[in-house]
């Protein structure tokens, strides 16, 4: 049985699904979305529920879960991911819902298989070097940024292009910010470091710095971007630009032996001044 819009209430319980996802794993995220106007907000939403879930399959700290076993647990989502672009329906909810989702604003393979492709490395690599780095944060960041983009320009090829390197350098930055706020657990966890040339254990307060210089020049560059986003998703993009930025600026005062030792955040009074801010401001 479809509603008024085509929708099927499958479809509607594969939307709901994704917001479960998104409220167990980001409040941030769930905070900035809550100001996008429809339908960019459930569309986003799908976006991010099929990377955490991604994300998931490689982080999960069970034991049990060894690297071989995520592999084909992460093919398996992957391949049900490219069936359901072709079908439009998948038995796993988020999936059918990034499926809807992508099939309406044309995400394709070219955005969906870098990504998986750096969920993948997550298994082997451990270290990287500059040209992995690179590579990894495009997979895994820079085009869930164009996945929203394609959403934000609502199939308006002329404005994707216009925008796309400020998408990019957006999904860059937070990317970069998470690598340093969870340095320790990435380390001691996971046994990964995705910091260039750097021993991870003797952080400094220099080495903190020029990461972080990437990451500003990052935010800086997609902040004049998000100007040219229509209304409906200016505000909640620069929000969450905001909010990474504050998360920037107390990285930089926060020792890199502190670093080391907790996850940096920011409180919830100062995302509410931040929402307030984003709301009032002409992006």
């Amino acid at each position: 049985m479809t509603d008024a819009t085509g929708r099927t209430r499958y479809d509607d319980a594969a939307h709901a699904s994704a917001q479960v996802v998104i409220r167990q794993y980001s409040t941030s995220f769930g905070w900035a979305t809550a100001l996008l106007g429809e339908p960019d907000r459930t569309h986003v939403r799908t976006i991010y529920a099929l990377v955490r879930i991604a994300d998931e399959l490689v982080d999960d700290p069970d034991p049990a879960l060894d690297p071989a076993c995520r592999a084909r647990l992460l093919d398996g989502l992957q391949a049900d991911v490219l069936a359901a672009l072709e079908s439009g329906r998948s038995a796993n909810l988020v999936v059918h819902a990034f499926a809807g989702t992508a099939r309406r604003y044309g995400i394709t393979a070219e955005l969906i298989d870098p990504f998986f492709a750096s969920m993948r490395s997550d298994l082997h690599v451990r270290d990287h070097d500059r040209t992995g780095l690179d590579a990894y944060v495009h997979g895994s960041a820079e085009v869930v940024g164009l996945m929203c983009l394609r959403v934000f320009t609502d199939c308006d090829h002329a404005a994707y292009e216009r925008l796309r390197a400020g998408a990019i350098r957006l999904g860059a930055a937070f990317q970069k910010v998470n690598f340093l706020r969870d340095l320790a657990a990435d380390r001691d966890l996971l046994g990964r470091n995705y910091l260039p040339g750097v021993d991870v254990a003797r952080l400094s307060d220099a080495e903190r710095d020029t990461f972080l210089d990437e990451i500003d020049a990052d935010l800086a560059a997609a902040r004049v971007a998000i100007a040219g986003l229509p209304p409906r998703s200016r505000r909640a993009v620069l929000a969450a630009h905001h909010f990474f930025a504050e998360l920037s600026r107390r990285l930089r005062r926060t020792p890199a032996e502190e670093i080391l030792c907790r996850r940096i955040r920011v409180p919830d009074a100062v995302k509410a001044r931040i929402l307030v801010t984003a709301i009032g401001a002409r992006a």
